[in-house]
């Protein structure tokens, strides 16, 4: 004879639902993370396109564009600083894997959840916090190219560095949401 069960209390559905709000919040910082990501990578067509230009001026008409050249490093900085989260959430920073591929989905999680919580976010924040007083005095005297005729917004640049510490910190509490998940036995997704 099987023994009836009571219902579950109000302590499991009230997890259930902090855990789907957990993961509600993780989506939603998954979708800015591509949207910002989609976009950036635009820059990519911007720096092949003009890099192709700065060869042709200057090897086939002898024209030489401090501008254009310092534009394909904007752009080639815009495209790293800016796509760096979405390519983290899709799996696609380089990543030595001679054990973790082998792991069990749960090993992995339990890797991905400590790897967010004590490598990944505590550098960002050191990093965020580092590079505020730096990119506030490039604000403040709203710094230029060295160059006389190079792109006058080198403090613009200079902003995608916290910037991208914030959104990797995000990204980085989006995966160890998921980690968390699948470590208490729910579907991380």
């Amino acid at each position: 004879m099987n023994p009836v069960r009571a219902p579950p209390g109000w302590w499991y559905w009230g997890r259930m639902a902090s855990a789907s709000a957990s993961l509600a919040f993780a989506n939603r910082i998954d979708r800015l993370n591509a949207a910002i990501g989609r976009i950036a990578a635009w820059a990519c067509v911007l720096v092949v396109v003009t890099q192709f230009s700065v060869v042709v001026l200057r090897y086939v008409f002898g024209v030489g564009s401090i501008w254009l050249s310092e534009s394909v490093i904007y752009a080639h900085g815009t495209l790293f600083m800016l796509a760096a989260a979405w390519t983290l959430r899709e799996g696609g920073h380089v990543r030595v894997d001679v054990f973790y591929a082998d792991f069990s989905p749960r090993s992995r999680a339990l890797v991905d959840f400590c790897g967010a919580l004590l490598l990944l976010l505590p550098f960002m924040l050191v990093l965020g916090w580092f590079s505020l007083p730096y990119v506030a005095r490039s604000w403040s005297i709203l710094e230029t190219s060295r160059e006389t005729s190079g792109i006058p917004a080198v403090f613009l640049l200079k902003t995608l560095i916290p910037l991208f510490a914030l959104l990797m910190a995000l990204q980085g509490v989006s995966q160890a949401i998921r980690a968390w998940c699948v470590l208490r036995g729910r579907d991380g997704r």
